[in-house]
């Protein structure tokens, strides 16, 4: 059932789903699925059949992706998750956040842990790195946009976050444009949540981690790197994926999440 949910100084779009096998009371904590910054929630559509066989899924565009309208005040990813569990009554959940998603799940992680019954990072991004964009790759974006070249920041993209495709990767393409626009609409207003690269030792949740082999070296690294800091984590690598995995290997990552989620209990 799709909602529009009220955050601070805005709202954004959400989708609780229910599947067969849930809707007979399974035992799971609800799964909730965080995109990452080079797609919307729409770029879960692969995996969710698999998930709702087995649990109730909740997912939201972030301010000014997919459904949700673009932020006009200062806000917080953090805060509007917050939001977004509070509206559904959900005490605690398994977050599954694929890059910029993964960020989110790991600050509210941190910042509130008996909210979070267990993390499935994919690809994740994490605040206080600041390797994980090197102002080379920062400096082409910034080129491209201020050129208004819509195809070049697509097809850069596509050469460097989407390596694993081939041909003109009409769908991950899609994906990119569809996403591109809001970050430059998000930007003035979006407020870094707090640097948690260096406390990730501090995390006392069930965590997997997995990572995109053909993704940039530098999220490559930083996945490693998160993996080793985290205490107890599983790193999983995924051989034919770049930063797109839930397009590359939909099964493969369905089947991680709900390992992930698998005997956590509300």
């Amino acid at each position: 059932m799709e909602h529009m949910v009220a955050v601070k100084d805005g709202e954004v779009w959400a989708d609780d789903a229910r599947g067969e096998g849930e809707a007979r009371e399974t035992a799971g904590v609800p799964l909730v699925l965080l995109h990452p910054g080079v797609g919307d929630s729409r770029i879960w559509d692969p995996v969710l059949p698999s998930l709702l066989a087995r649990h109730r899924v909740i997912r939201f565009d972030v301010r000014g992706y997919g459904r949700s309208p673009a932020p006009t005040a200062k806000y917080s990813m953090v805060e509007d998750l917050v939001a977004v569990l509070d509206h559904f009554g959900l005490s605690r959940a398994v977050l599954a956040g694929s890059s910029m998603g993964g960020a989110t799940a790991l600050n509210l992680a941190l910042a509130d842990p008996a909210r979070v019954a267990a993390l499935a990072l994919v690809v994740p991004g994490v605040t206080g790195y600041e390797e994980l964009t090197p102002p080379a790759f920062m400096a082409e974006i910034a080129r491209l946009a201020e050129a208004g070249d819509m195809d070049g920041l697509v097809a850069f993209m596509l050469r460097t976050a989407g390596a694993a495709g081939t041909g003109e990767d009409a769908e991950a393409a899609a994906h990119l444009r569809a996403a591109i626009p809001a970050w430059f609409s998000n930007h003035p207003y979006q407020v870094p949540d707090a640097p948690a690269f260096d406390r990730l030792g501090e995390l006392r949740v069930p965590c997997l981690l997995a990572l995109g082999e053909q993704d940039r070296p530098e999220v490559v690294r930083c996945n490693e790197e998160m993996a080793a800091r985290i205490p107890g984590c599983r790193l999983v690598r995924l051989p034919g994926s770049d930063h797109l995995p839930t397009l590359r290997e939909p099964e493969t990552v369905a089947r991680l999440i709900l390992e992930a989620a698998e005997g956590v209990r509300g």
